[in-house]
């Protein structure tokens, strides 16, 4: 299907979509840096081949899906004279952002198990989280999401269009589904059903996990108290700030208030600019194995570079003294 789709919420290339360009491709780079980065330490540090980390290394290639997804088209369409899109790339970009989000939340869910475990269960920490049971639980962040998606795209995709104008940014399934002729009842509850199962859900379960992290911690010691505490703020953080994310998200779709423009452009892209930027930056800054194991690569690259600088020095002074 051939068909193009056109954003109506762009308005005429001036100060402000130029100003909207330079602050997406900025935080868009620094989003990419930030997550590459993450992912190469725990990558190349043996010492941090843990469950923790390894669900992290996950969500930051999560948090890259999410920004690869909108940032690039956004910024196209911002200094572009037609903000349009095709609508197969339309409900790709669909699929893609509703990954992002629902896998995001599926393994923010898997790392508080994780520190649920290691907190409430220390001395059985390892035969409960061994390498078998991390892979099923990735397969599960993974495939459950990606096939149920998959449907609902489909569904939506079969909807007759009548309209061809999206008054936002980016493509979502409830924008799409608004240019269809027809309502679909049944689409409506699956997508109800697809909520209940990857948001509701997985927020009970963090806030179960908490509340039983909670009732441990308190019949600790307080070194021990503030030992737990010191790991789970990272998690903790990340979790309120993809949720309050995902709640600006949600209602700026489900409502239209009469805010500025500045705040509806700001509301629309919050969910897919924040989280991913956000995310390696506070573990990098709160987790104190990553900040030593960033400083200690860095440390080597210096030596080394430092050591071949050397080298060089004296070859060259070699070769001058021999051609005297």
């Amino acid at each position: 299907m051939n068909i193009t789709l056109i954003f109506t919420s762009y308005g005429p290339p001036g100060a402000l979509n130029y100003g909207v360009f330079v602050i997406s491709l900025v935080v868009f780079l620094t989003t990419v840096f930030a997550n590459v980065t993450l992912m190469l330490v725990i990558y190349l540090d043996t010492t941090l081949h843990k469950p923790m980390y390894i669900f992290l290394f996950n969500l930051a290639i999560n948090g890259l899906i999410g920004s690869s997804a909108v940032l690039p088209k956004i910024m196209e369409n911002l200094v572009s004279d037609m903000k349009d899109i095709l609508y197969t790339d339309c409900i790709l970009q669909v699929f893609f952002i509703n990954v992002y989000g629902t896998c995001a939340y599926a393994i923010l869910t898997v790392m508080a198990y994780d520190r649920y475990v290691s907190i409430c269960k220390p001395l059985q920490y390892y035969n409960i989280m061994t390498p078998g049971k991390i892979r099923i639980l990735l397969f599960i962040v993974y495939f459950s999401p990606v096939c149920s998606l998959a449907v609902q795209v489909y569904l939506t995709s079969r909807l007759p269009m009548c309209r061809y104008t999206i008054n936002k940014l980016f493509c979502d399934n409830l924008a799409v589904v608004n240019l269809s002729c027809v309502k679909s009842t049944w689409g409506d509850l699956y997508g109800i059903s697809l909520v209940l199962v990857f948001v509701v859900l997985p927020l009970i379960l963090v806030i179960l996990s908490y509340i039983k992290i909670l009732c441990v911690s308190l019949k600790a010691s307080v070194s021990a108290q503030k030992k737990a505490l010191k790991t789970c703020t990272p998690h903790l953080i990340t979790f309120i700030n993809f949720s309050l994310a995902t709640l600006f998200s949600v209602i700026y779709n489900r409502f239209n208030f009469s805010l500025s423009k500045e705040v509806n452009v700001f509301m629309s892209i919050h969910f897919i600019l924040i989280p991913p930027l956000l995310h390696p930056l506070i573990y990098g800054i709160r987790t104190k194995e990553i900040g030593n194991s960033l400083t200690k690569m860095l440390r080597r690259k210096i030596v080394a570079l430092g050591f071949n600088v050397r080298t060089e020095h004296s070859h060259n002074d070699a070769v001058f003294i021999c051609t005297k």
